[in-house]
């Protein structure tokens, strides 16, 4: 184990303790004294994608954090529902088991996720990974969001009348 702030080769375990399906260890270099946390996850095997252009890579639960979070950037979604979101799709794909497994498999489980999660978030990863070549299939997306009764604007808050804003009580003044 490195240091991150001398880069020193050793480092003695002062705690460590287990936290859903990872193990939280807080650390000291013995070079500079420095105190860090290392986060150690159980990985069973290899998992290799299958991209569209038919090459293999390595799963990479970074980059599959990325991707959602740039799609939910910004959306008003609670603390660490991004994190349990990935688990989630990381434990489905160990759990069944297999050495190689599609990309659009896991961006299914993402769309499937996202639509549940949050609509616009959902929007957002569609466009790119579906790559829509033009603004009506876009619409036709977020139509059929609407169609299904999955408006995603069912827990916003009402916009205000035209009267109100109107209004001269419900103008301020300058």
């Amino acid at each position: 184990m490195n240091c991150p702030y001398c880069g020193g080769q050793e480092a003695r375990v002062i705690d460590s303790r287990g936290l859903d399906e990872m193990v939280r260890r807080r650390r000291k270099c013995l070079a500079c004294g420095a105190r860090f946390t290392t986060h150690e996850r159980i990985q069973p095997h290899d998992i290799f994608v299958i991209k569209r252009d038919g090459r293999r890579e390595e799963f990479s639960r970074d980059k599959l954090s990325l991707g959602i979070r740039r799609a939910c950037e910004k959306r008003p979604l609670p603390a660490g529902a991004i994190d349990k979101f990935v688990d989630s799709i990381e434990a489905e794909l160990y759990e069944a088991g297999g050495r190689e497994v599609a990309s659009s498999h896991i961006g299914d489980l993402v769309m499937a996720g996202l639509k549940q999660l949050d609509h616009i978030a959902y929007i957002r990863f569609a466009s790119v990974y579906r790559q829509f070549a033009d603004i009506g299939v876009l619409k036709q997306e977020v139509d059929s969001l609407a169609v299904r009764g999955e408006s995603p604007l069912t827990n916003r808050l009402p916009l205000p009348s035209s009267e109100a804003v109107n209004s001269p009580i419900g103008r301020k003044r300058r």
